[in-house]
């Protein structure tokens, strides 16, 4: 973080959209300032093309002379309902509002609006770090007003709020999973006066739409060390009242002095594993899902102490409820963390046997494109403190990883279809879509899979007329199963 002077503020921001905004203004003889976000970043050095600006007057009739002002090729939008508009002219995008302030009613978070001062509209603002204004007219240009002290908790590192946090709270609810947010984000601690309010404030959540909660979600997700948001979820008790499916995987049962792991933990460890290789959000969320059937499947054996057959079977079949229930997408994303749920335990399974090339081939099939994507997320599954089977488990995973390498180079199992198809099958043997089709281009796949034969078409061929004639007595052109 810098801590620059009016003066160094105002040779940063004197760009020529900062300079046609100053003396746009200046012609309406309005006050107009930076704000929010924009503001934060320049301060903590972080790249932000967001340009929030405020007026103390019309945002609208700004918007729309800083449009003129920025020539023919400028977009601007204007929203009325709102009181916002957006101008866009190329990579440039500004968001224009009036100054106001802000009352809520008990069952919205939709405020209601009236004109107000700068200082209204910064005291409506959620955290002191997006409270600051950096003035554009030209006789305090780069002034900088934080009524709040902002600055210094930049400087701290602290999230709070401007005013009571039981207020910013209450009026919107949003609030709550955006002071996480930016805590994860920015790594961050919460202000303990404001951590408060989140546990006091926490059921006020339920009038938030899941749309706006998974949003929050994905941005947590998505921050360089996501277990810290999850971790200020489940404290504050939010996590309970907006994802009670993985607050379920919290904790550590004991019988006859055996304990398990906490799943929960553990899989917050999967989670960062994952983020310090890869931005994909939906590996992430594969990541920190992909023990969420665990409780479900959880039972104690007097012989082999806690178990969770089946756990990851189970946890794939959770994965479409949970995306209905968080109004994630019901698409291709969805089956992807599905397969990984499902698949998760594959990889590990093999390295905890004899890796034979029958078990790679049927994992790089059941993979597919995600291969890679699976292997990154079983590797970071390894979390034991047992140094020796942890490093044992690490050496396993290089010679699959080679195998599936070398495989692949060799047989082409990678999104393979059987070299015989079904038509070709119907065609051979006068057939027609009938479940002895079905039966014998699995047999194919499978001994492709089991390397009894290449894949290779005139070896599946033979194949065919091998196993066509012994499970089902067929030959060529024989149609009295037709």
């Amino acid at each position: 973080m810098t801590l620059y002077s009016d003066k160094e503020l105002a040779r940063i921001l004197d760009r020529p959209e900062f300079r046609l905004l100053s003396a746009t203004a200046d012609s309406l003889q309005m006050e107009c300032y930076v704000v929010g976000g924009y503001v934060r970043d320049l301060f903590l050095e972080r790249p932000n093309q967001d340009i929030d600006v405020v007026v103390v007057g019309s945002g609208l009739e700004m918007a729309k002379a800083y449009g003129k002002a920025l020539g023919r090729d400028a977009h601007v939008s204007l929203f009325k309902n709102f009181g916002t508009a957006q101008v866009r002219k190329g990579d440039l995008e500004v968001e224009f509002v009036g100054a106001r302030k802000e009352s809520y009613r008990r069952d919205s978070r939709k405020p209601i609006v009236e004109n107000g001062t700068l200082q209204d509209d910064q005291n409506r603002r959620d955290f002191t770090i997006n409270a600051m204004a950096i003035c554009l007219n030209g006789d305090r240009f780069g002034e900088l007003t934080d009524p709040f002290d902002g600055i210094y908790d930049l400087e701290d590192r602290i999230i709070r709020t401007p005013l009571d946090p039981d207020i910013t709270f209450s009026d919107d609810p949003l609030r709550m999973m955006r002071c996480i947010r930016f805590a994860t984000q920015l790594n961050f601690y919460i202000d303990d006066d404001t951590f408060a309010s989140l546990e006091r404030n926490r059921e006020r959540i339920g009038i938030i739409s899941k749309e706006r909660i998974a949003d929050e979600l994905n941005k947590i997700i998505l921050s360089p060390i996501p277990s810290k948001g999850f971790i200020d979820l489940d404290r504050s008790g939010l996590l309970q009242l907006i994802f009670p499916e993985l607050a379920a995987l919290e904790g550590v049962e004991t019988i006859n002095g055996k304990g398990h792991k906490d799943v929960f933990l553990h899989s917050l460890t999967v989670l960062d594993n994952v983020a310090r290789q890869s931005d994909s959000l939906w590996l992430r969320w594969a990541a920190l899902l992909h023990d969420i059937g665990k409780p479900r499947t959880k039972r104690w054996d007097p012989v082999h102490g806690w178990t969770f057959r089946n756990h990851n079977f189970i946890g794939s079949k959770m994965i479409p409820v949970i995306f209905r229930n968080m109004k994630f997408p019901q698409n291709d994303k969805m089956k992807y963390v599905q397969k990984m749920v499902d698949l998760h335990m594959r990889p590990i399974n093999i390295v905890d046997d004899i890796v034979t090339d029958s078990a790679v081939r049927r994992l790089l099939f059941d993979a597919g494109d995600d291969i890679e994507d699976l292997m990154l997320l079983c590797e970071s599954d390894i979390t034991s403190r047992n140094e020796h089977k942890k490093q044992r488990l690490i050496d396993n995973f290089q010679i699959v990883r080679q195998k599936l390498k070398d495989l692949e180079e060799r047989d082409r199992i990678l999104n393979f279809q059987p070299p015989v198809d079904g038509n070709e099958i119907m065609t051979v043997f006068g057939l027609g879509p009938t479940a002895i089709v079905g039966e014998l281009k699995s047999a194919i796949k499978d001994a492709i899979l089991d390397g009894i034969i290449p894949n290779e078409h005139d070896a599946a061929y033979a194949f065919l007329l091998k196993e066509a004639a012994d499970r089902h007595g067929l030959t060529p052109k024989d149609s009295t199963l037709y």
